[in-house]
């Protein structure tokens, strides 16, 4: 993503943190910021939802956005959070350093929007074979991440077997570069999250 575009992307943002009136906050990276839109209303409409998420964003980025994007403004009753996969990418770090990254997010949700629910997704399985050693580290990350679950403001949830087929493989029809969810994807997802989210948003 070009740098003038995430500026583009980072001021609507701050926008509509200025503009407030949100109930559901995603917060994320490119699998977040791509959700499909008919999808998106018919899940979380009622809500009223905003989506900050950019693509390519790893931790660093998310926290930043998070400390200077007008993001306390907000009083959100719910928070979706999915961040890590752009660690690996783009920082080449392990699991435990992407571990450490996502822990801060979450703590800096939490300062934020002390009154909010968390609901943590587990990184998705990525690449197109179960056997590629990415998908390894994805199971570490998560192993860890799961520790942040604390049963009162932060809930974790791993649908990434939702993703892959019986052999754990990715099929181009769920994520077409073995990443980044299609219409179908997203619909796994939001059938998988809907229960979690209606539960936290009483």
């Amino acid at each position: 993503m070009s740098v003038a575009r995430w500026n583009e992307l980072y001021q609507g943002q701050v926008a509509v943190a200025d503009a407030g009136n949100v109930d559901l906050l995603f917060v994320g990276d490119s699998i977040t910021e791509g959700w499909n839109k008919p999808i998106w209303d018919k899940s979380f409409g009622a809500w009223r939802p905003a989506n900050l998420a950019i693509g390519g964003d790893h931790t660093g980025n998310v926290l930043w956005r998070l400390q200077n994007g007008h993001a306390a403004k907000l009083h959100p009753k719910v928070v979706v959070l999915l961040i890590g996969v752009n660690n690996f990418f783009h920082c080449s770090a392990t699991p435990t350093e992407t571990y450490a990254g996502v822990q801060a997010v979450v703590a800096q949700l939490r300062g934020i929007y002390p009154d909010a629910r968390i609901l943590l997704n587990a990184v998705l399985p990525f690449e197109k074979s179960a056997h590629n050693p990415r998908r390894a580290q994805v199971v570490e990350l998560n192993r860890m991440i799961a520790r942040l679950d604390d049963g009162k403001h932060v809930f974790f949830h791993d649908y990434g077997a939702r993703f892959v087929q019986p052999d754990g493989d990715i099929s181009p029809e769920v994520m077409a570069d073995s990443l980044h969810p299609t219409a179908k994807g997203y619909q796994i997802w939001s059938d998988a999250m809907l229960p979690a989210v209606k539960e936290l948003m009483q």
